[in-house]
């Protein structure tokens, strides 16, 4: 079987950034493979794409444009902010924080720069802008469950609910 429209693929992966080659993520870490739906966007568009037609057990190397990933960059999401806004945080540059909106929503960034009076942050996703590469595994590949198929995403290797 072969991954295509709603079959739920396990699979391995180890992510690296094109330009550098270093290792940014890997399945292997977390000591078990990804599984998802095909076609419902669990996993970002250009790799999916790339992995349709894979068969079980076959391995490949996926490279994904920064535009078919996380997007390009985007300099309207480098913002100035009050430096009163950090009180109690140790400021580095690079550092990653998290912030949260009144709504509740968690907002990540990293810190570029900062003096006395305010803090540059960056709010594009650590990932925007680079060309990322896949050493994918292929574990298995079934069809989906009807119930999957209504959720709209996998329920695990098995297909069992939770």
């Amino acid at each position: 079987m072969e991954v295509s429209e709603n079959k739920v693929v396990t699979f391995h992966y180890t992510l690296k950034d094109k330009e550098t080659g270093e290792v940014l993520d890997s399945s292997k870490q977390y000591g078990q493979p990804l599984t998802f739906l095909v076609g419902k966007g669990e996993i970002i568009s250009g790799l999916e794409e790339r992995m349709k037609g894979m068969k079980e057990g076959e391995t490949k190397t996926i490279e994904v444009p920064a535009s078919e990933a996380y997007g390009e960059k985007d300099p309207n999401l480098v913002q100035k902010a009050p430096r009163e806004y950090f009180q109690g945080v140790q400021l580095e540059k690079g550092m990653p924080l998290q912030a949260q909106t009144p709504e509740g929503q968690i907002i990540n960034m990293v810190v570029l720069d900062f003096d006395d009076q305010s803090v540059t942050v960056d709010l594009n996703h650590p990932l925007a802008g680079k060309d990322l590469v896949f050493d994918v595994e292929v574990v298995s590949v079934r069809e989906a469950t009807p119930e999957e198929r209504l959720h709209g995403h996998a329920h695990g290797p098995e297909g069992h609910s939770h």
